[in-house]
């Protein structure tokens, strides 16, 4: 039974249409299957991450073909799928103004209580009764089961008197 390699993609390149056609064409001419992405349009490029599983026997000529895509600059890690990790899921909301130093003060707080960040989704909005502008974030996070969840929430709380944000963190299923 021949065994297959996971690949991570990492890809960007000019945003336009078919892109996302070119890289699935390239991948299905390997026997590679798509299995889950997030892709995203930014500054005018196009900009993803894309796990496939590929037949081993294939892993390196889909590596080769996608280093020659033309319109797209693609790095291929090999991946070891792992079991799924027994722990805590948290959900974490921060808007406030925005300002630089945000997402570093957050993820520092979130490394010194060992909090794994799994997904992490930000942009910025103009407030809806000025014209100051807000800084939003969405973050799926993962702890091990001995998580001092309310140290946690109170460091996070200290930090959002500092930053000038509203923090929420919450635990998910």
């Amino acid at each position: 039974m021949p065994t297959d390699t996971f690949l991570v993609l990492t890809v960007i390149g000019d945003d336009r249409p078919g892109l996302v056609g070119e890289l699935a064409a390239a991948i299905a001419s390997h026997q590679g299957n798509w299995l889950e992405s997030s892709m995203s349009h930014l500054a005018g490029k196009f900009a993803g991450i894309v796990k496939v599983a590929v037949p081993a026997a294939q892993a390196a000529a889909l590596q080769a073909a996608l280093g020659r895509l033309a319109t797209l600059k693609v790095v291929a890690e090999a991946s070891e799928p792992k079991s799924a990790a027994t722990g805590r899921r948290l959900k974490l909301a921060l808007v406030g103004h925005d300002r630089i130093g945000i997402v570093r003060e957050v993820s520092q707080v979130l490394a010194r209580f060992a909090v794994n960040v799994e997904n992490l989704e930000t942009h910025t909005a103009s407030a809806p009764m000025s014209a100051e502008t807000l800084f939003h974030a969405q973050a799926e996070l993962f702890a091990e089961g001995g998580l001092d969840a309310r140290a946690l929430k109170t460091e996070l709380e200290r930090l959002s008197d500092d930053l000038m944000v509203d923090i929420t963190l919450d635990e998910t299923i």
